[in-house]
């Protein structure tokens, strides 16, 4: 039997801070956008955007109420990542923890398929 992937997942701390960057926005967002750029040392950087709506395309995810938009040409870069938060003191950011990554550059801004 074939093990289906999600296509992204987000950690009890990645959760939390969706909600409070969504509930303190200026606007009113229905959920989170998440896709890839071309760019970078290694080629592609994920990007998270707020999401006022779906777009054509995109695969709609909803994980604890989080509705979650994945643009239709990131999903194959991004199937089957955990998506992190950590707020260390020193820096804070999302996470990607990608099985599909082959490489990242050294700064850890980019990565490669």
């Amino acid at each position: 039997m074939n093990e289906v992937k999600e296509i992204v997942t987000l950690t009890n701390a990645a959760k939390k801070r969706v909600k409070e960057i969504i509930a303190k926005a200026e606007k009113e967002y229905v959920g989170i956008r998440i896709g890839i750029d071309n760019t970078g040392c290694s080629g592609h950087s994920y990007k998270i955007d707020y999401a006022e709506n779906k777009l054509d395309g995109d695969e709609e995810i909803s994980i604890d109420n989080i509705k979650i938009f994945v643009d239709a040409s990131a999903t194959m870069y991004i199937l089957g990542s955990k998506i992190d938060y950590i707020d260390n003191g020193i820096e804070s950011g999302f996470i990607f923890k990608n099985p599909n990554e082959k490489g990242r550059c050294g700064c850890g801004e980019s990565f490669s398929v």
